[in-house]
């Protein structure tokens, strides 16, 4: 009874023995590539031409491994410190937002390995700016910034698509100068001011004195036509409107004393008398 019981618990054993192999066989076979990723099978450590795609896959276990590589947009960021064109000192934040050709992965890895951002980008960003920056003065680089960003991202895409990396955009997010330069920079900015402020008041001193001649040569046209329309006859009418004007405000009451051409006639003597 015994030995059919240990017989029993050996089988069982070797059972469950058989099922662990069988399951850690079946899980070291599948492999689950991730959505914005591509697999690089290896085979004793040979990289396969082809790059698995999302989903699930199978492979030989123990003598296949899966590299998993990320394709999505990546980002990556670099300092870099360069010389303008006229020999100023630049320092340059850029950002470049990059992604993988899928189907290019198992070439990626196989020549360069997973540390592609040291191993490529880096110095490919370092070398595109120095040269870009080169090839403008300090002020320009402030001045003609986008044309300073496309040209970094013209040479950069020429210079990663052949190592099957896509720069899909890049950002200048600072641009550093010397303290010198910026002081020079702040008083030339604030001599524009200065000048700009002036020009502005020598267009309204223009403006004031055109009004003040216009004005004037009005009023002595003005004066002109005036002197031209004075006639005897104009005289003749003013006069009568100027006795007119006096004869209704009369109250009826002579004037007590007149004088002029007559000799003086004290009127209240008179009335005295009569």
């Amino acid at each position: 009874m015994e030995e059919k019981l240990n017989g029993f618990d050996k089988k069982l054993i070797t059972t469950g023995v058989v099922v662990v192999v069988v399951l850690i066989l079946l899980f070291t076979s599948i492999v689950i590539v991730g959505a914005g990723q591509r697999g690089v099978l290896l085979t004793f450590g040979k990289p396969g031409e082809l790059a698995l795609t999302e989903g699930l896959h199978f492979k030989i276990p123990f003598a296949q491994k899966v590299i998993k590589i990320d394709v999505k947009t990546q980002k990556y960021e670099a300092d870099s410190s360069a010389a303008s064109r006229d020999l100023q000192v630049v320092s340059t934040k850029i950002a470049v937002n990059y992604h993988l050709v899928p189907e290019l992965t198992p070439e990626l890895y196989k020549t360069i390995g997973v540390t592609y951002q040291d191993r490529v980008i880096q110095p490919a960003v370092q070398e595109v700016v120095k040269a870009t920056t080169a090839q403008f003065t300090a002020e320009e680089l402030i001045t003609k910034r986008a044309d300073v960003k496309d040209k970094i991202k013209e040479l950069l895409q020429e210079r990663l698509i052949q190592r099957g990396i896509i720069v899909e955009e890049i950002s200048i997010t600072n641009f550093d100068f010397s303290e010198s330069f910026n002081s020079a920079i702040e008083e030339k900015v604030t001599a524009e001011q200065l000048k700009l402020k002036a020009a502005r008041d020598l267009e309204r001193i223009i403006i004031e004195k055109e009004q003040i001649i216009t004005q004037a040569e009005a009023e002595a046209q003005s004066l002109k036509l005036q002197k031209m329309e004075i006639t005897p006859d104009l005289i003749k009418l003013r006069q009568i409107e100027v006795q007119r004007t006096a004869i209704e405000k009369w109250n009826g009451v002579l004037p007590q004393v007149t004088g002029g051409a007559i000799p003086f006639i004290d009127f209240r003597e008179t009335n005295s008398t009569i």
